[in-house]
């Protein structure tokens, strides 16, 4: 600093240096000072000079500021204000009263001077991409603003610098990526000079993400509602995506055409947008009508609008051109952006004719916007806009031209009055007193017509009232009327532009339009007459309708044959006159901007004269038109019947060709039912697939019930067979009946035998006591009677004698029962009588009993044989998934070996390698260990380790076998 206060002045007495001075003194104090400290004061000083001494700085500092850069990178502060320095210089940024101060100088060729001195070595410039690539803030910052200017100056030079620097591009569009909005912004400056008109930087900069970070930035900004960064950003897109077809295919298959709907979210509320919204907005449709351009590529227009459809995009422009409040330009621009959304396609189309304004009672937007085109207090870029949208709903739209035309019909017009048709609008706009109408309403009708024959020969009905009382007159008879009124030229100009469209290709037409004598008689008057500039154009379009008359003529009238045509012109007009005045209309400045894009752009309302799709019939027409004129009647019979044998060629050709539609039409159809038998052949296979598993299912269900009854029968069976070993069968079960009923009866008698004796055994007590009572009263008197006594005793002892046989043959017989009884239960359940029933009915308790046993040991084993299978399905599951841990395994064990015999290999190259180094060495005299005198030493300690490799091996070998 002390050095500053003694060069730029201080306390001492004298002259003061001059500005010229201390910038000398200055540079030499950067190019001499060892210190940092003074090198950086010193360029401190230089840039607050600068912007007041910007061309002395300029041409004494910039090489030691250059060197600085170079040499001095490691401080961030001096490298700041070396290019901030740089960038006073060169920028032309000035505020205005310096610029005012300065202008003698011519700022901006000074800027450009300095530029080139610094890029003349290309190096400067990659020192400052390398600069940018800085995080610190002070160096990144000036830096970008430093490029910026550079490219402002000398754009081409530098652009091409970067271009072939490694990786230029990049570096730049990692300036987006940085946090600081300030640098981020600067950035988008930056890549907006970069940018411009150079395609190949265009898409190094798209295929570096730099859409998506765009809209990111977008979005974050508020989209529409964001503030001068978002316009910004819609800048560069627009740099990127102008004339680039190869940056627009790249843009539409990244699927951001989606990302643009946002954009267009417009509220109810539109009143008192801001200027920087306005801005915004109108940026964002510009960007939308370069994806839909007509002068891009047929194939991606179509792509992009089709994309515009299906993500929502037209609807939301459509929403915005139906709502209130909306600012007149941003709505002029937004029709013209729907116009070129749907020209051309067809979905696109359709779908802006079911459009219909908010309005009671509802009325299709074509409608509102032809009201607004034929209304003279419209503003008249608006009408133009209009008139665009009508251009492009109709370009190739057959069927949008035939329901306007259908409004004109006699048939179809609404005799109520209530609703305000298309056709109504376009005949009031065609006959009103304003010639701006006058001209838009015959330009949007020769749309309607435009190669469409078939409609050219239906308009011919239309019939219009011109006055109460008169009779109706044709349109076309109208509009030639009007012609010969003399109206104004912008009037004429439209109506004859209308009449040559109808008429060109419509013999028809022609012969209506011949039919009133007063028409060739107005258009050779005009054509012969030597008028003025303005009527020139006229005259050119006069003879022009006059030739399409010709060239189109049937010759169905006789008086207006092409040959008496011609006559008439020979003599009236001239040949070569009539030539000159049909070039007129191409030679004219008006006609040739027409020509240039299809978007009808004038500065005035004076300036409308021509449309684009006119101009290209004129092209089409013109030198055909001059053929035919100084054709002879044969070369024109001869072209006649050329033209019939055509006429007959394109017939069978369309023959054929509505045959081969028809056959197209019937091999769809029969397609179609293909498509259908075989779906319904795939079903119904997949139902007999189906009824077929479940057959199976019944059968395997079947054959398993049937084996489980098969054991059940062996079951019984076998319980049979046990009754059969046992010796029992049918025929000694009868015998043993019948020796049982017979030990029955003799049990029986037994028994009556057993009473009768028992009887008489009490009879014969009874009797004994009372002749015992009747001893003891007289023994003398009964003496007699001792004989006959011991009789009786004698009696009785054989009695008891024979009872206790008896009892004893009893009992025998009782246990006989018994065994038989037992014999009998076990050998039938059914045996005969009472006394067997009992026997018979536990005989059947049992039998129950065991079925039951047995149906709870099938169910058991039933249950048993389910969780055997359940075990049977997750050991398998286990199985499979130990197989799969095993081939992995093995892989793995394939792989180790491999990489094991590899490092062997690798070890045996190294060991034949080494041989032969030792070899070279001990050649060379060198002297060399062998490995066996080394490892002698150690041999035991290696037998022992081996000894545990050997043991360790087997181990791990054990372990990849389990």
């Amino acid at each position: 600093m002390n050095f500053l206060r003694g060069v730029m002045g201080g306390p001492s007495a004298g002259p003061q240096p001059s500005g010229a001075d201390t910038i000398q003194k200055l540079c030499d104090r950067v190019a001499s000072s060892t210190l940092l400290d003074d090198r950086r004061d010193a360029v401190r000083a230089l840039k607050s000079l600068s912007k007041k001494y910007r061309l002395e700085v300029g041409i004494q500092a910039m090489e030691h500021l250059i060197h600085v850069l170079r040499t001095d990178r490691s401080d961030s502060e001096i490298i700041g204000y070396a290019l901030d320095t740089l960038y006073n210089v060169i920028s032309n940024d000035l505020e205005e009263e310096e610029q005012e101060e300065n202008s003698a100088k011519q700022v901006d060729d000074l800027g450009s001077q300095f530029t080139e001195i610094f890029i003349k070595q290309q190096e400067n410039v990659t020192l400052l991409l390398t600069l940018v690539e800085e995080f610190d803030f002070h160096v990144r910052w000036p830096g970008v603003k430093l490029l910026t200017s550079l490219l402002k100056q000398q754009g081409p030079q530098v652009q091409q610098i970067i271009l072939v620097s490694p990786m230029g591009v990049s570096r730049l569009m990692d300036l987006l990526a940085d946090s600081r909005e300030v640098i981020r912004n600067d950035g988008v400056l930056l890549l907006q000079q970069l940018t411009k008109s150079n395609a190949a930087i265009q898409k190094i900069v798209a295929f570096e993400n730099a859409f998506e970070r765009l809209l990111d930035i977008i979005t974050e900004e508020g989209n529409s509602d964001g503030g001068i960064v978002v316009e910004d950003c819609l800048l560069l897109l627009q740099n990127l995506l102008k004339n680039n077809n190869s940056n627009q295919n790249f843009f539409k298959e990244g699927s951001y055409i989606q990302r643009m709907k946002p954009w267009f979210e417009v509220g109810d509320d539109n009143c008192g947008w801001s200027a920087q919204k306005v801005t915004n907005l109108h940026l964002m449709l510009q960007l939308v009508r370069v994806l839909v351009s007509p002068t891009n590529p047929p194939g991606a227009t179509s792509s992009c609008q089709k994309a515009m459809f299906h993500c929502g995009l037209l609807q939301q422009l459509c929403t915005i051109l139906m709502a209130t409040g909306v600012p007149a330009d941003i709505l002029t621009e937004t029709i013209n952006t729907v116009s070129e959304v749907i020209r051309g396609c067809q979905t696109n189309q359709d779908y802006f004719a079911s459009v219909n304004a908010p309005s009671n009672p509802p009325r299709p937007a074509i409608v509102v916007l032809l009201m607004s085109m034929v209304n003279e207090r419209q503003p008249f870029v608006l009408r133009c806009a209009v008139l665009y949208c009508f251009q492009c709903f109709l370009y190739k739209n057959q069927k949008g031209q035939g329901e306007i035309v259908s409004t004109l019909l006699p048939s179809t017009i609404d005799a109520t009055g209530n609703s305000v048709s298309a056709g109504q609008l376009l005949c009031g706009g065609l006959f009103s007193t304003d010639s701006l109408s006058n001209w838009c309403a015959a330009v949007a009708l020769a749309h309607a017509l435009q190669e469409n024959a078939t409609l050219k020969e239906q308009l011919l009905r239309v019939q219009l009232a011109t006055s109460i009382g008169n009779p109706p007159v044709s349109l076309l008879q109208q509009c030639t009327n009007i012609l010969s009124q003399g109206s104004k030229v912008q009037t004429r100009v439209g109506l004859l532009m209308l009449l040559c469209t109808w008429l060109s290709n419509c013999s028809i037409a022609v012969t209506h339009f011949l039919h009133n004598p007063a028409n060739v008689p107005f258009l050779t008057g005009q054509i012969a007459e030597n008028l003025g500039e303005e009527e020139q154009l006229v005259q050119g379009l006069c003879a022009l309708l006059l030739g399409i008359s010709i060239y189109y003529n049937d010759n169905s009238l006789e008086n207006y044959r092409k040959e008496k045509l011609k006559q008439l012109i020979e003599k009236r007009i001239g040949r070569e006159n009539f030539i000159e005045k049909l070039g007129f209309i191409s030679k004219h400045e008006l006609y040739s901007r027409a020509a240039q894009k299809p978007q009808p752009s004038f500065s005035s309302p004076d300036h409308v004269m021509f449309d684009h799709e006119f101009t290209k019939l004129v092209k089409e027409l013109e030198g055909v038109i001059s053929k035919a004129i100084y054709k002879s009647s044969e070369e024109d019979k001869k072209e006649e019947e050329v033209k019939k044998t055509l006429e007959q060629h394109d017939n069978i050709v369309t023959h054929y060709k509505k045959v081969i539609r028809e056959q197209d039409q019937e091999l769809e159809e029969l397609k179609q039912r293909i498509n259908t038998l075989t779906s319904q052949n795939e079903q119904l296979q997949a139902t007999v697939t189906q009824q077929v598993s479940q057959i199976q299912q019944h059968k395997d269900q079947y054959n398993l019930l049937k084996v489980q009854l098969g054991k059940d029968t062996q079951h019984h069976n076998s319980h049979g067979d046990t009754f059969q070993m046992n010796g029992i069968q049918t025929e000694e079960v009868s015998k043993l009946k019948e020796e049982l009923e017979e030990w029955k009866n003799k049990h029986e008698l037994l028994q009556g035998q057993l009473k009768e004796k028992d009887s008489v055994i009490e009879k014969l007590s009874s009797s004994q006591l009372e002749m015992g009572t009747t001893e003891q009263a007289s023994q003398i008197s009964k003496l007699g009677g001792l004989e006959h006594n011991n009789e009786l005793q004698k009696e009785l002892e054989m009695l008891r004698s024979q009872i206790q046989l008896q009892s004893v043959e009893i009992s025998k017989l009782q246990m006989e029962n018994q065994k038989l009884q037992v014999m009998n239960a076990t050998a039938d359940p059914l045996l005969g009588d009472s006394g067997a029933a009992a026997t018979s009915s536990e005989l059947e308790g049992r039998l129950e009993q065991e079925m039951k046993e047995l149906k709870s040991e099938v169910k058991a084993l039933s249950e048993e044989k389910e969780s055997l299978k359940q075990q049977l399905d997750s050991s398998s599951s286990t199985v499979a998934i130990l197989q799969d841990e095993k081939s992995k395994l093995q892989r793995e064990v394939a792989e180790s070996k491999k990489e094991q015999d590899d490092l062997l290999v690798l070890l045996a190259d190294q060991d034949q390698k080494i041989s032969a180094l030792k070899m070279k060495l001990k050649d060379l005299g060198v002297p060399v260990e062998d490995e066996d005198d080394t490892e002698s030493g150690d041999q035991g300690d290696e037998d022992e380790d081996g000894d545990e490799e050997e043991q360790d091996e087997t181990a791990a070998v054990c372990y990849h076998e389990n």
